[in-house]
């Protein structure tokens, strides 16, 4: 089976990495990115660590980014396999403003260069998380969030994409292009631009940047490197799908996971970056009111009987303001 036959994903869907302290994680990411805290829930697979989840006013898909915050952990090791870069989508002409936020701040960030005729401003997370905000059309459904400290033409949209090295490039490229539908839309730089179907000018919100570097030692996850990235299938017809697809290439998909707000699939791509298959539904509303997204613990249901014991050991988020 390949793409001709299996339709497609549709996009990023959500990004994780790893944190470190949770609250160093919450005053960044909603005090200075601007973008809500719409789930605090628990890692499922360590359920004694947070999962935080940030996005737009409701949550839709594409424009979340979430985080393990793990303070102990040591931190990642930048290497093929690893994501050592993450792009978010904002606003045409918006860099400017941007740029005098992360000086107010004290956010380091690069001077603005172009990638790929898009206006690009690369900075860091407080943990050492390489991201990039790029200039673009918004590529997925956004609602602003108007209790965010970023004025709404400002900020961030969406998910734009991400960037890896990879040992060997053809592998990855092949499983790209032949299994989920990619196409490859160009090289600068010794970076080459892949983009799922649907994506506008140079992919917003679609694409997947890899670059070869066979010399290169494999990288480790640990605080301040990406975990996985999450691209959006329709419905649970569309990830069986896909997921038969990704086995018939040998890639040796796990089992459908509820994560209740989605189901998820997951797989490594043939250069060692942790992808995931993600149903666009039901969504962060299905056990809270928009309003009162990510005002407080989430948990799955197998853990509600240990929710005293959970709460007791994690950090209170109370006082995580900027």
């Amino acid at each position: 089976m390949n793409a001709t036959r299996t339709p497609a994903p549709r996009g990023l869907h959500h990004i994780t990495a790893i944190a470190g302290d949770p609250r160093e994680n919450l005053r960044f990411y909603r005090d200075v990115l601007g973008m809500r805290l719409v789930k605090k829930s628990v890692n499922q697979d360590d359920p004694d660590t947070y999962h935080l989840f940030y996005a737009d006013d409701v949550g839709n898909p594409g424009t979340d980014i979430t985080f393990f915050p793990w303070p102990h952990a040591k931190p990642g090791r930048p290497g093929v396999g690893v994501v050592e870069e993450t792009l978010l989508t904002v606003p045409l002409g918006s860099l400017d403003a941007w740029q005098a936020r992360f000086a107010e701040f004290g956010v380091g960030s690069n001077p603005v260069t172009e990638r790929f005729g898009e206006r690009t401003l690369p900075f860091s997370d407080p943990h050492g998380m390489r991201l990039a905000l790029v200039e673009a059309e918004a590529p997925f459904p956004f609602t602003a969030w108007d209790a965010s400290p970023v004025r709404s033409e400002h900020q961030i949209r969406a998910l734009h994409g991400a960037r890896a090295p990879v040992r060997e490039l053809a592998p990855s490229r092949e499983f790209l292009e032949g299994t989920l539908g990619f196409r490859h839309h160009g090289e600068e730089a010794h970076w080459h631009r892949f983009v799922l179907p649907g994506g506008k000018g140079a992919g917003a919100g679609h694409l997947l940047d890899l670059r070869e570097d066979s010399d290169g030692r494999r990288g480790e996850w640990g605080v301040g490197s990406v975990h996985h990235l999450a691209w959006t299938v329709d419905d649970a017809d569309h990830q069986v799908g896909v997921r038969e697809a990704v086995e018939a290439a040998g890639r040796r998909p796990s089992d459908v996971i509820d994560r209740f707000w989605f189901e998820s699939v997951y797989f490594m791509e043939p250069g060692g970056v942790l992808f995931e298959l993600a149903t666009a539904g039901p969504g962060f509303t299905v056990d809270e009111s928009h309003e009162a997204l990510g005002e407080r613990l989430i948990l799955p249901p197998w853990l509600e009987g240990s929710r005293e014991r959970i709460e007791s050991v994690l950090p209170s988020l109370d006082e995580a303001t900027a």
